[in-house]
C-alpha cells in the first residue's frame, strides 16, 4: 500500500470514532442488538462517501445536507433510547421505523461532504481511483465502527440474563443519549465542537470497552 493509501485507511478510521458515529451504533443497538450493526452502518456512509469524491458529484456539494437531517437523526436516536430506558417492557419493536436499519442510517449519516472531498483531494494529488480510496476509507471506518457494533449488541445479549450487565447496559444508555442530545443542540445552535470530537468519541469508545469488561466480570 502506498501513503496515500494508508493515509485513506486512517481517515477511515478517524471518521469511525467521530462520536456521532458511535451514538448512532451504539444507540441502534439498544433497539435492536446485531452484533453487524457497525459493519451495516460503516458499509453504507462508506459507501455514499465514495460515491460523493467521483468528479460526478461536484455539482451537490455546494447542498448543506448534513446541517438539516443529522440533528433529527441524533434526536431520534436520543429519544428511541431514553424510551428504552424509561421503558424497558414490554420491548419496543423497530419495525415501523425503517431509518433505524443500520446500512440506510449509514447512508443517511453519509449525506455530509466533508470526508468525501479530503477522498477527491487524496485521488487528485496522486491521480488514484475515488473507489480505491473510498473502499480503503470505508475499511478503516469499519474496523471502529464494526467492532463497536459487536461490543454494544453482547452487552445487550448480556443484559438479558446478567443484572450486572443490565446495569452497564442502562450506564451506556444514559451516556448515548447524553451524547446524541449534545451533539443534536450543538448542530442546531452551529456550535463548533470539532476540537472536542475525538476525546469525545474516544471516551464514548472506552466507556463501551470498560462496561463490557465490567459485565463480564463474576458477581
Amino acid at each position: 500500500m502506498t501513503g496515500l493509501e494508508v493515509l485513506a485507511v486512517a481517515l477511515g478510521m478517524r471518521h469511525g470514532v467521530d462520536p456521532d458515529h458511535l451514538a448512532a451504533v451504539d444507540g441502534l443497538s439498544r433497539v435492536r442488538p446485531s452484533p453487524f450493526n457497525g459493519v451495516l452502518f460503516a458499509i453504507g456512509h462508506g459507501g455514499l462517501v465514495t460515491l460523493l469524491a467521483f468528479p460526478a458529484a461536484s455539482l451537490l456539494k455546494g447542498l448543506d445536507l448534513e446541517a438539516f437531517h443529522l440533528p433529527a437523526f441524533l434526536l431520534l436516536v436520543a429519544a428511541l433510547n431514553l424510551y428504552r430506558l424509561l421503558k424497558p417492557a414490554p420491548a419496543f419493536s423497530p419495525r415501523g421505523l425503517p431509518l433505524l436499519n443500520p446500512l440506510l442510517l449509514g447512508v443517511l449519516f453519509g449525506l455530509g461532504f466533508e470526508m468525501a472531498s479530503q477522498l477527491s483531494a487524496l485521488a487528485l494529488s496522486a491521480e488514484l481511483s475515488p473507489l480505491r480510496l473510498g473502499v480503503l476509507f470505508t475499511l478503516g471506518m469499519l474496523l471502529v465502527d464494526g467492532v463497536d457494533g459487536l461490543l454494544a449488541s453482547r452487552l445487550q445479549n448480556l443484559a438479558r440474563d446478567s443484572e450486572r450487565a443490565r446495569q452497564a447496559s442502562r450506564f451506556l444508555g444514559w451516556a448515548v443519549v447524553a451524547v446524541a442530545f449534545l451533539l443534536a443542540a450543538a448542530e442546531l445552535s452551529a456550535l463548533d465542537l470539532d476540537a472536542f470530537a475525538l476525546p469525545l468519541g474516544l471516551g464514548l469508545f472506552g466507556l463501551l470497552v470498560s462496561l463490557r469488561l465490567y459485565a463480564l466480570r463474576p458477581a
